[in-house]
């Protein structure tokens, strides 16, 4: 998506240990016009399959899963990284590394949310090494349910993550995907 190319270099920073920082937009504070732009892409990309839900992992993927659900009509579900008091019952659950926290969450879904005749569409803000998707496909494995993709805003593509995935038979449709970054500039795959 060029436009998210364009945002990236205009308001993105590139800081040590390959973080990128998009707060200005996507993670702090929301673009919420970009941000349907964004879910009207997903839409395109997605339009003719058979999607009944969209999962993603809280927090920051909540916004560009939510834009996306208002274009294409489907409920939103997010796996939370730490136990609440107000999920009650049975709940699948995958164990999950953050790159960008340097620490594991056992992340978590109601198994009320997610049914084996569900076709899930996962969708994130980044994507790096491939371990928040991991859980969430591990998740709907769990269910039975079918995953029919995964989208993800800002892949960095120099990390493997989604190549690995794609190697996997997964289809991975990611909005902008970074090649190299530093510094001194980004690149983005084409």
């Amino acid at each position: 998506m060029e436009a998210l190319e364009q945002k990236i270099l205009d308001e993105g920073t590139v800081l040590s240990g390959n973080i990128l920082k998009v707060g200005s937009f996507l993670n702090q504070q929301l673009d919420v016009g970009f941000l349907l732009k964004m879910g009207e892409e997903i839409g395109r990309i997605y339009k003719g399959d058979e999607i009944t839900k969209i999962l993603t992992i809280e927090a920051s993927g909540i916004a560009v899963a939510v834009a996306a659900a208002a274009v294409m009509g489907n409920k939103v579900v997010f796996a939370k990284k730490n136990k609440t008091s107000n999920v009650s019952g049975e709940v699948y659950s995958a164990k999950v590394h953050s790159f960008t926290h340097g620490t594991d969450y056992l992340i978590t879904v109601p198994k009320e949310y997610i049914k084996k005749s569900d076709k899930v569409l996962i969708i994130d803000d980044f994507l790096a090494n491939g371990n928040a998707l991991i859980g969430l496909i591990d998740i709907i494995n769990q269910a039975g349910a079918e995953v029919v993709g995964c989208t993800c805003a800002i892949e960095k593509g120099f990390q493997g993550g989604g190549d690995k995935l794609r190697k996997k038979g997964y289809r991975i449709e990611s909005l902008a995907v970074i090649e190299k970054m530093s510094a001194e500039g980004i690149e983005f795959r084409r």
